[in-house]
Order: structure tokens, then C-alpha cells, then sequence
């Protein structure tokens, strides 16, 4: 069973951006940071979850795991139960596609205050980013 938690920070002065994720996996802790180009925090969110799948496909090779996502971004969650959102539906697509290579996935919402990790991770690789 894996567990992943995912983040994004954005400095809405200078919209700089990061994400920041969180991989669980039989008492292990795998933890990712990275800044990515300058957007908004909608579409931060999203790519905080692709790049969350795809580095669980690069950890696990197995489909039968089970997997629990869990983001405190509303948006991801409500378009991944739809498979549809009005202005991200190619990162839904993808974000589903990478979801496939699993028979289980849940997705979760959790509030912002379940979250520390992913975002202590995204904050950290966001205040690396020098004006």
C-alpha cells in the first residue's frame, strides 16, 4: 500500500511556484521537492499530483498495489471524481491516465492542516527560489 501526499506554494507577488510531495510506503518515507515554472495555485495543484503519480511509477511496478492520494486542493479531487475540469481537463487526462496504471486508487481531500508534509516540502523549494 502506498500513501502519497501532495502540495503546491505560490508567492502570489512574483507567482513563482513549487511543489512539494510525500510518498509512504511500508515504514518508508520518500520526500520530493521542486520549483516549477511561474503559474497559478490551480494549476500548481495539478502539477503536484502528475508529478506525484509519475514518481510512484517510478518506485512501484506493481498495478495491484493499492494507492491512497491524498491533496488539500479541493479542485484536483472534485475534477479526478468528475474526470472533468473546465480549465484543466488535459491535466485531468493525464492525471487519470497515470492513475490507470493502478487497479486501486482513492483519492482523498484533507484539509490543509493534514497536509504538513507536502507542504513544508513545496514551501521549502519555494522560499529556494531567489527573487
Amino acid at each position: 500500500m502506498y500513501k502519497i501526499y501532495s502540495d503546491a506554494a505560490v508567492n502570489q507577488n512574483n507567482q513563482h511556484a513549487a511543489i512539494g510531495i510525500l510518498i509512504l510506503h511500508d515504514g518508508q518515507q520518500i520526500q520530493f521537492k521542486q520549483r516549477i515554472a511561474s503559474t497559478n495555485n490551480h494549476e500548481a495543484e495539478f502539477i503536484a499530483a502528475i508529478k506525484a503519480f509519475e514518481k510512484l511509477a517510478t518506485l512501484n511496478q506493481d498495478p495491484n498495489e493499492f494507492v491512497f492520494y491524498y491533496t488539500d486542493s479541493k479542485i484536483v479531487i472534485d475534477s479526478l471524481n468528475k474526470s472533468y475540469a473546465k480549465h484543466f481537463q488535459a491535466e485531468v487526462d493525464h492525471l487519470i491516465d497515470l492513475q490507470s496504471k493502478f487497479t486501486t486508487v482513492v483519492n482523498t481531500w484533507i484539509p490543509d492542516s493534514q497536509n504538513h508534509g507536502a507542504h513544508f516540502l513545496a514551501l521549502q523549494a519555494l522560499h529556494a527560489i531567489k527573487d
